[in-house]
């Protein structure tokens, strides 16, 4: 018998075998809720000998709007150009100050491909300052940030301004490849009989656009079906995705009510009205949402519309600097960004599990471990990605069969874990998120008296990152 049940583990896929394991410890959102309090054991500063101190001197975005509405009839460098004109607003740093300007994008605008430089010219920056973009999904402004670090701390630059767009609202649809190379040649042709040979080839399903993809190339699966299938291999059910959705939303709604999401700057909309808020934040009723229907693997997926995260159009910007030229600038920085670790896995099976294996890379890279971390911020692609990290990032099995460790890192705590609501809720424009997430933890930590968050987001491709945010001496 015994014989009979290993070989059946060793052929089962790989998600096979992660539902067989996983299956028998449920994680319910009751037991997340319950989760014990976990006190800060240790105070040390970050810092570290012979290496600049970089900080966030501020940071902003543009409400995060559902795609289709307000913003719909702009472009991307719109966005970008009033994120970096609110961080100008906000921060009053002279333009001439600031040494190099990087963005992070992931569906380009064909006719501004380096959006970063032609929103900082339409936001007044000189034409002398560099500005460059950077796509790595979902990560690409936390590509970005970490870029600007690297800039600094070589000594290659003083002050870079970071941030992220995406426009979901007007995304490049192509002709098909056959009429794409038709017209090129139609664009080559020298004589009336040439164009007319041409022509003759033409046939209806030319005309059939090209929309830009939404599978992994590698895979040829969509993010969201990786998804259900990670749900389903770790166990998680449709009532506790609906249940951690239905907390961000309600997370959110409280602190945008209280005014906990004060990184947001007005937007006047050409020929609108100001905008001044989220508008994707709405608490519903688990009932209401029981009621959709699986949006990915039917009829059976436990992805749906209601535990998901939207497509959203946003932009970010964040003044980076050494802390020497901040305080030499007058300016009382927000936080330290100091460790970061970037990750790949199998873009198969592990697409979204990019969390679980950056965290306690990044942990051990700054010598801190979970117990040490006051504010997490992890991005929400869905709530099954969330919640299938936690049990990954729980289960001293995965660590030593998947990760080459000896132990679990642990789940983060859910009293520390995204409280001002998550992409679920506020939104995700995939170049913009990594700016959310650290303004996030640099601002609890800010609020609460906390000195150490852990920023950490899953990306296409089966990437991730992981950072940590010290929180600036006040």
């Amino acid at each position: 018998m015994t014989t009979i049940l290993t070989s059946t583990f060793k052929n089962l896929s790989t998600t096979s075998k992660w539902a067989l394991r996983f299956s028998v410890r449920p994680l319910s959102c009751s037991q997340l809720r319950s989760a014990p309090a976990v006190q800060t054991k240790s105070k040390k500063t970050l810092a570290k000998p012979n290496v600049k101190n970089i900080v966030v001197v501020e940071g902003v975005r543009i409400p995060f709007l559902l795609s289709g509405t307000s913003y719909k009839d702009l472009m991307p460098h719109d966005l970008a150009r009033a994120a970096l004109s609110g961080l100008l607003h906000r921060s009053n740093v002279p333009k001439d100050v600031v040494d190099y300007i990087i963005f992070g994008t992931v569906i380009q605008e064909v006719k501004t491909s380096n959006v970063a430089r032609e929103a900082a010219l339409g936001a007044g920056f000189s034409e002398k300052t560099p500005a460059h973009t950077v796509t790595m999904a979902c990560i690409s402004s936390n590509q970005a940030m970490t870029t600007a670090v690297g800039l600094i701390a070589s000594g290659q630059c003083d002050v870079v301004v970071a941030g992220g767009v995406e426009l979901m609202s007007d995304v490049p649809i192509r002709h098909s490849r056959k009429m794409r190379k038709m017209m090129l040649d139609l664009n080559k042709a020298k004589t009336l009989g040439q164009r007319l040979s041409l022509l003759s080839k033409f046939r209806l399903n030319f005309l059939s656009p090209e929309l830009p993809a939404v599978a992994e190339f590698s895979t040829n699966e969509t993010m969201g079906h990786s998804a259900d299938r990670l749900a389903a291999a770790f166990a998680v059910s449709r009532m506790e995705q609906d249940e951690y959705a239905l907390r961000s939303h309600s997370l959110a709604k409280k602190a945008q009510d209280e005014g906990h999401l004060s990184d947001i700057v007005p937007f006047k909309v050409p020929g609108k009205d100001t905008v001044t808020k989220d508008n994707g934040i709405r608490p519903s009723s688990l009932e209401q949402m029981a009621k959709l229907k699986p949006a990915f693997i039917k009829p059976y997926g436990t992805v749906t519309a209601a535990n998901s995260s939207f497509l959203t159009d946003g932009a970010s910007a964040m003044l980076i600097m050494s802390e020497e030229k901040a305080l030499a600038m007058g300016y009382k920085p927000k936080a330290y960004l100091r460790d970061f670790i970037y990750v790949s896995q199998d873009p198969k099976d592990q697409l979204l599990l990019g969390p679980t294996y950056a965290t306690p890379k990044v942990l051990e890279k700054a010598g801190l471990t979970m117990n040490d971390i006051d504010a997490f911020e992890f991005h929400e692609a869905f709530s099954g990605q969330i919640l299938a990290n936690f049990k990954a990032m729980d289960s001293d099995w995965f660590a030593q069969n998947y990760m080459g460790r000896k132990s679990k890192v642990g789940s983060p705590p859910l009293e520390k874990f995204n409280i001002w609501g998550g992409s679920l809720s506020l939104g995700h424009p995939f170049g913009a998120t990594g700016c959310r997430l650290v303004m996030a933890a640099a601002n609890r930590l800010r609020k609460d008296g906390g000195q150490y968050g852990l920023v950490a987001a899953c990306a296409a491709g089966g990437q991730g990152h992981a950072m940590i945010v010290e929180a600036y001496p006040k």
